[in-house]
């Protein structure tokens, strides 16, 4: 078959163009595909990382947590009770004479622990007063928390608050 000189330039055009799709289709956007799917698998791997590493540091964490109650009970006071804690710290605070009532009681909880949990309830007093008293009171050291607390304002006199709170440790 003669093809014209024109002619042949198209078809070798239309080859080149063939070939370049070819090339195109089968290795250039495939490299390109497979490039962004890897970054894909990497970055989600590399969260995967990150939260295998965060949850190793909250497990150590946990795993700590037992020796540190044991070492937090081991160094309180000889004879420590909750009951007299609250006191003292209601003493050092100043509210002592707006404390109506303190009900002990002791839980029996799982584990090598006992809860034991004061319920209380103070009368009248000032945010600061009361502030100041749950600051004494929460202590790490001791390993005192407030479990529940209840806040109003007092009906008789403007300006104070009453509280009533659960306190709680371990024995």
């Amino acid at each position: 078959m003669k093809l014209a000189k024109r002619e042949k330039y198209l078809v070798a055009a239309a080859a080149c163009c063939i070939a370049v799709f070819f090339l195109l289709q089968f290795f250039v956007f495939p490299f390109f595909e497979k490039r962004k799917r890897i970054q894909r698998g990497l970055k989600t791997k590399e969260q995967g990382l990150k939260e295998i590493v965060r949850l190793g540091s909250e497990f150590r964490v946990y795993q700590k947590g037992p020796q540190s109650v044991q070492q937090s009970l081991a160094g309180r006071k000889p004879g420590f009770t909750l009951f007299s804690f609250l006191e003292e710290a209601g003493r050092k605070v100043g509210v002592k004479a707006h404390i109506k009532y303190m009900k002990p009681s002791i839980s029996s909880g799982m584990g090598p622990y006992k809860e034991s949990m004061v319920e209380m309830k103070m009368e009248a007093v000032t945010l600061e007063q009361l502030v100041g008293y749950l600051y004494r009171v929460e202590s790490q050291d001791d390993l005192v928390k407030i479990k529940r607390i209840s806040i109003s304002e007092n009906k008789k006199e403007r300006g104070y608050l009453d509280a009533v709170m659960q306190v709680i440790t371990f024995q």
